[in-house]
């Protein structure tokens, strides 16, 4: 699958991703979900849904008891 398979929010929360740091700063769903105005089962989809679409963009790793995400966005 590539980028054009991608939802409009998929696009979005991929592009937000990219563009933040959460390596460092720990991954919070419910910040995310606020962030966006959807439900956090939204943002669990579409994180879902990325790695398999763009599974070479994106990089979800456990570390320090929290969630760390790498992305590159596709544009």
């Amino acid at each position: 699958m590539a980028a054009s398979d991608l939802s409009e929010f998929e696009s979005r929360l991929l592009k937000w991703i990219s563009q933040s740091d959460f390596e460092e700063v720990a991954w919070s769903t419910k910040r995310a979900a606020e962030a966006f105005k959807v439900e956090e089962k939204e943002v669990y989809e579409a994180l879902a849904a990325l790695t398999g679409k763009v599974k070479d963009n994106i990089h979800i790793y456990y570390e320090d008891g929290a969630i760390r995400i790498v992305a590159d966005d596709t544009d």
